[in-house]
């Protein structure tokens, strides 16, 4: 007989597949999410949805509406911003750790990923693009051998993507990123620690700066659709 997930593992999947649904915009913005609609569409009682939802609403994804139950938080310019200046800081330490304790690893499996992005963002692919994005940086918080760099900016990455899928339909193909991620992965291969923290740094602050910016316009063009979860997802 197969094992049953336990109790805790089950929230996890819950809380995964909702975080998943807000994330790639299936639960848009102040979609009010109805508990008993949700667990009918999981196939789960409402327990473990009732514990997903506070992890998301701890996570900031979701947000309380008074008396009426919670929503989807809105999306924020502000808080894209706030999220890259942190990572601007966490970013420039693990390309410099990476340069100094990894450059060889970089070298294997780098420029792989640099093919995929650029592949990707050829294709005008968003949900490709954002993924070689993450799987990027996050080789480079890999080989900086720190792993609270990863640890904290986790979540950010999810509030990121969201944002990153809700303006990428709209923006054209960030071909620049790529190459300034190839430049931080030859300054890592080099060895040049001062100069990988440097682009690195640089490369977060002005990602931050354009993402922000393609959010707020995306905003003003685009009204944020409502409804609850009972209606359906978007095609």
């Amino acid at each position: 007989m197969e094992a049953l997930p336990t109790p805790t593992q089950l929230v996890q999947r819950v809380h995964l597949s909702l975080l998943d649904a807000i994330c790639s915009g299936e639960l848009p913005a102040d979609a009010r999410l109805n508990q008993d609609a949700l667990a009918k569409r999981l196939g789960v009682s409402r327990q473990p949805i009732v514990q997903a939802i506070q992890l998301l609403k701890n996570e900031g994804f979701v947000c309380a509406m008074g008396r009426r139950g919670v929503k989807v938080a809105p999306l924020s310019a502000t808080h894209v911003r706030h999220l890259y200046q942190v990572r601007a800081s966490l970013d420039g330490l693990a390309a410099r750790e990476a340069a100094l304790r990894a450059p060889d690893e970089a070298q294997r499996h780098g420029r792989t990923l640099i093919e995929a992005g650029r592949k990707a963002c050829d294709g005008a692919q968003p949900l490709a693009m954002i993924a070689a994005d993450m799987a990027f940086h996050r080789l480079i918080y890999r080989l900086s051998g720190n792993p609270l760099i990863e640890e904290t900016v986790a979540t950010h990455w999810h509030h990121l993507r969201r944002a990153m899928g809700a303006v990428l339909d709209a923006a054209s193909p960030p071909r620049r990123v790529w190459e300034e991620h190839e430049a931080i992965l030859d300054a890592i291969i080099d060895g040049d620690a001062s100069r990988a923290e440097r682009l690195a740094r640089r490369h977060a602050e002005r990602a931050g700066d354009t993402l922000a910016q393609q959010l707020t316009r995306y905003l003003a063009d685009f009204p944020l659709a409502k409804g609850t979860l009972e209606s359906q997802p978007r095609p």
